[in-house]
């Protein structure tokens, strides 16, 4: 689907109602919804609930009472995740085609085991961005009937992204326009490192699908022109080019903004209350308090 990005600027913000909305979200929000207006473009509201266990209506009707009292407006019917599973699924049946996806059995339990052995050895053992170890991949070495084999044994699994396979099918370099900033400033054309995330998960047993292959699709097929977000994301930039040239997808412009501490200093978290939009409404504040608090 090599369909051009619209002419007419389009924003989203994507919160998951998995948790009360906090002020890291608001300075989203308004900034997606300012940065749409300013250009006579669009905005989105995308619920990205592909997390059934966690995600619940009662936090989505949240959502939406969090925005209107902020003055924020967006286009209707809002997108849903849950709603589109298939289209997910079709995405990485495309990957499992063309052999760059392999299904992954060990469980967090057995990684954290081998990790904590090789590195009681003195070994350190790589890790992505945001500090997890990589898989190790054993599962690239077995044939297509080994791992038929497993897969009809009904053993848990995720499909992982053969990292190595995938940035081999690229015939051009990895990069994105980058008009925020990234945690040490950069801005301007970003060169994407996605080697760097090792055999990503794209969907396991328990969710078709994982936040990379979701978000890149949603992006594609809603035209979103520019993606602007918190620089917790700025790093999983280049997993979601690397996908987009893989599905052949448009590619928007990168826009990552700060985050807001919380009180022990570290990112806003939903389990803060304290922090939360509703706790600021409920305390007598109103929509331009919270805009001279993040603003």
């Amino acid at each position: 689907m090599n369909a051009p990005l619209p002419k007419q600027p389009v924003f989203r913000f994507a919160p998951s109602p998995n948790g009360q909305l906090h002020l890291g979200h608001a300075l989203s929000a308004i900034l997606n919804h300012d940065m749409a207006k300013a250009t006579s473009g669009r905005f989105l509201l995308r619920i990205e609930d592909i997390d059934l266990t966690r995600c619940t209506p009662e936090f989505e009707a949240g959502i939406f009472d969090d925005l209107g009292w902020l003055g924020l407006s967006w286009e209707t019917p809002v997108r849903r995740q849950s709603e589109h599973l298939d289209l997910y699924r079709q995405a990485l049946g495309r990957l499992i085609d063309r052999g760059l996806v392999y299904p992954a059995f060990l469980t967090r339990g057995a990684i954290k085991t081998a990790v904590a052995a090789l590195e009681a050895k003195g070994k350190a053992w790589p890790r992505d961005p945001d500090g997890a170890p990589l898989y190790p991949g054993e599962e690239r070495k077995l044939s297509a009937a080994g791992w038929q084999r497993m897969l009809a044994g009904g053993k848990p699994h995720a499909w992982r992204l053969d990292m190595d396979k995938a940035i081999a099918e690229l015939d051009a370099p990895l990069t994105w326009q980058e008009t925020g900033a990234g945690p040490n400033g950069e801005t301007g054309q970003i060169t994407a490192d996605p080697a760097a995330w090792g055999d990503v998960v794209l969907s396991r047993s328990d969710a078709p699908s994982s936040y990379h292959l979701a978000v890149t699709m949603d992006d594609a097929l809603q035209g979103v022109t520019h993606v602007v977000r918190g620089r917790d994301l700025y790093h999983a930039t280049a997993v979601h080019r690397l996908l987009q040239r893989l599905l052949d997808l448009p590619e928007p412009v990168y826009h990552h903004h700060r985050l807001i501490p919380g009180p022990d200093g570290r990112k806003l978290s939903k389990s803060n209350k304290d922090t939360g939009i509703a706790a600021f409404r409920e305390a007598g504040k109103t929509p331009d308090d919270v805009r001279a608090l993040i603003l």
